[in-house]
């Protein structure tokens, strides 16, 4: 049985990799604003976007905020908890009434030193309420080292990176499972997701059906890091990870998030057009138009419709 709905998730997997895909730029005119970008959340409604703005050495990491209204994105502002401290990698739950978060702020309220990074969150009663504020999610998921990337499927297991010591390699990803209202304690998956290598910026499915993940410089990969996907079969174990190649580039692709409303990824990318040489002289104007290119080697958001 397990052999027919492995074979399943191989079919469906090379169905998704056969796929023509148009990747196009997200939010250019809002994005090209910041030195660079990474990772991007998008709420259930469509009208609510959150995504890191850092500089060009990854400096100032700061969660920025936009609007949906009457079919207009507002201009981008500071996200009202962000700001301070290191920030990064937002991620709504499938319902929208949670907003889970990195940062190293000081877990007391007395102190203004920075820690380790940990996972936090905020939330909301309904989608028109105020969001509270910021709650770090506690043992046994943070710890004395780093956590990054949380995502949430609808039963409130969490999904994340760590380089805690029960990780196969460098970085890994573990779950931890939510039962009475309560995290157990994480474990890292199986070998299928996980090497000795960095696994990171892991995206759940809200029905945990599928891990969209982040695997850098594997066997199989196009040049540096590439984003994988893996399924998961009725009997819990997931398949071999599958290199997402027909969006993949040679440059580093990662963060994935996948919209199910929309069957929308997004995930953000260092690829680059620009060439060392061109048919003529280029004036300045042409020069500044090329550097400041969307594809210019500096982390973008993009997005690609696909079934996954």
């Amino acid at each position: 049985m397990y052999k027919i709905a492995a074979l399943l998730s191989f079919l469906v997997i090379q169905f998704s990799n056969s796929q023509e895909l148009k990747i196009q730029p997200v939010l250019p005119e809002i994005i090209s604003q910041f030195p660079n970008v990474r990772d991007f959340t998008i709420s259930p409604t469509q009208d609510e976007v959150y995504f890191t703005a850092q500089g060009y050495l990854g400096e100032l990491s700061t969660i920025i905020k936009v609007v949906k209204k009457e079919k207009q994105w507002s201009s981008p502002q500071v996200a009202p908890f962000s700001g301070q401290y290191r920030d990064l990698e937002a991620m709504f739950s499938p319902d929208g009434l949670k907003l889970f978060f990195v940062s190293n702020r000081p877990k007391s309220p007395t102190t203004q030193e920075p820690k380790d990074h940990d996972i936090w969150y905020i939330e909301r009663t309904n989608i028109s309420s105020d969001w509270s504020a910021p709650m770090n999610i506690g043992t046994p998921i943070n710890t004395d080292g780093d956590e990054f990337y949380p995502s949430i499927a609808k039963n409130g297991n969490i999904y994340y990176t760590s380089t805690a010591s029960i990780s196969k390699g460098k970085d890994d990803i573990l779950v931890s499972i939510r039962k009475n209202e309560t995290y157990n304690e994480p474990i890292s998956l199986q070998e299928t997701i996980n090497t000795e290598g960095y696994e990171y910026n892991s995206y759940i499915a809200p029905d945990e059906s599928f891990l969209i993940f982040g695997g850098y410089k594997r066997k199989d990969g196009l040049g540096s890091g590439d984003l994988y996907i893996s399924r998961k079969s009725t009997n819990g174990n997931w398949s071999d990870a599958e290199n997402l190649t027909n969006l993949n580039s040679d440059k580093m692709d990662y963060c994935p998030y996948y919209d199910v409303n929309t069957n929308t990824l997004y995930f953000t990318s260092k690829r680059s057009d620009i060439k060392d040489t061109y048919t003529h002289n280029r004036n300045l104007e042409e020069l500044l138009k090329i550097m400041n290119s969307h594809k210019n080697g500096l982390s973008r958001i993009y997005s690609c419709v696909i079934k996954l």
